[in-house]
């Protein structure tokens, strides 16, 4: 009997699943730029259980209460969103392909949806500012530059950011053990080891080599490794983050930002409610995908009870592992406001640029709607943990 797995993916058009993606992104990659994506810290078994902890949980369907007259929308930190699904921001796009951040951003705006551009973003603030006028927030880094930081911030209130997130669990570098291997940096540096896999893939070697040159735009202004120095991530986090980083400079930023505020990264209850109280608008359940702390809880695993004690202050998104619209459906029914990722969507741009994301999200529109019909409801606020039952 034929595996269900076992089936080739070679064009745009095999893809039906989000997994799909992934396997044409592996495709068309050089092992080094594929593995950043796919890797994570140490045994990466952190990653793996972000996914496969929403295997834990079933839903359990409603009948016979109609669902023809469907609202997924929402409103997530003041803007409205047509789903109940964020396009997490992730750093380096036009290393993947080269469209890049534009990509995500016209697919976002099309779909109505929130995403983030990083601050280790390769379009700069200004441009996604001046372009696209959906809901999007800048992924704030905490450098040991003072100015850098400043800067990000000014950029972010002229360019019209809707929030600042700043991510809280990168004070180090986790162990990332494939780009060891592979001998990862940004932009690439090309050696004996890695060359190979360079040249047979002759569409992504020349669009990186005769297209827009590579640049770290919002970096570039202030630190070195934002002019085309090549450094690997780890290096870059353990040289140029500030390991300092605690709930004073935390609010200090929310003050100087003035907007909009979300953390990402928490994951304990005590921090939940720390970050509530400090009156932040959202917060992001979130371990970097599992690139940081291996062996962390998943996010979902940690959802229920964080939102039992924070859910009525903050607004609580589930970020990671998300790879289905079940996976949205059942986040939500936990009391998730949304779900989040960066994978779902960085696998379709290796991909297949703006095609590939537009169709990833699609696929995500249609399995969160036909979810939320058999599930017999019309809108998002029914959705309740009566309906999940733990395995």
């Amino acid at each position: 009997m034929r595996d269900r797995n076992d089936y080739s993916v070679r064009r745009l058009s095999d893809c039906h699943k989000i997994a799909d993606f992934r396997e044409l992104a592996r495709r068309r990659l050089p092992y080094p730029v594929f593995n950043y994506i796919d890797g994570a810290a140490d045994d990466e078994a952190t990653k793996d259980r972000n996914t496969a902890a929403f295997a834990d949980v079933d839903l359990v369907p409603d009948v016979l209460v109609g669902a023809d007259k469907l609202d997924l929308s929402t409103t997530i930190m003041g803007r409205e969103t047509a789903l109940p699904l964020m396009l997490s921001p992730t750093a380096l796009q036009r290393l993947f392909h080269w469209q890049g951040e534009r990509a995500v951003a016209a697919v976002a705006e099309k779909y109505g949806l929130w995403f983030g551009i990083s601050s280790l973003s390769t379009v700069s603030i200004e441009e996604v500012g001046q372009r696209w006028s959906g809901p999007k927030m800048l992924q704030y880094y905490y450098h040991k530059d003072r100015g850098l930081n400043a800067a990000l911030v000014e950029r972010a209130k002229a360019a019209n950011f809707d929030a600042i997130t700043l991510t809280v669990d990168t004070i180090v570098s986790g162990n990332r053990e494939r780009c060891k291997r592979t001998g990862f940096t940004t932009p690439p540096r090309f050696t004996p080891s890695n060359v190979l896999s360079y040249a047979v893939h002759p569409g992504w070697a020349l669009n990186f080599m005769f297209r827009e040159k590579f640049d770290l735009p919002n970096l570039s202004t202030h630190v070195e490794a934002g002019s085309g120095k090549a450094i690997s991530i780890q290096d870059y986090f353990n040289s140029m983050l500030d390991p300092g980083l605690n709930w004073q400079a935390a609010e200090q930023l929310r003050d100087d930002w003035g907007g909009k505020f979300c953390l990402k990264g928490i994951m304990s209850v005590g921090d939940a409610r720390r970050a509530a109280d400090m009156g932040v608008d959202a917060i992001m359940i979130s371990n970097h995908g599992g690139r940081q702390l291996d062996g962390s809880r998943a996010p979902f695993d940690q959802l229920a009870e964080i939102v039992d004690a924070v859910g009525d202050r903050v607004e609580v998104i589930l970020d990671g592992g998300v790879m289905r619209g079940s996976h949205v459906v059942k986040a939500l029914s936990m009391g998730a406001r949304a779900a989040s990722g960066g994978r779902l969507y960085l696998y379709a741009l290796a991909a297949a640029g703006e095609a590939g994301v537009d169709r990833a999200v699609s696929i995500l529109r249609d399995e969160i709607t036909r979810a939320m019909q058999l599930m017999g409801k019309q809108d998002l606020g029914e959705l309740s943990r009566e309906n999940l039952r733990f395995r």
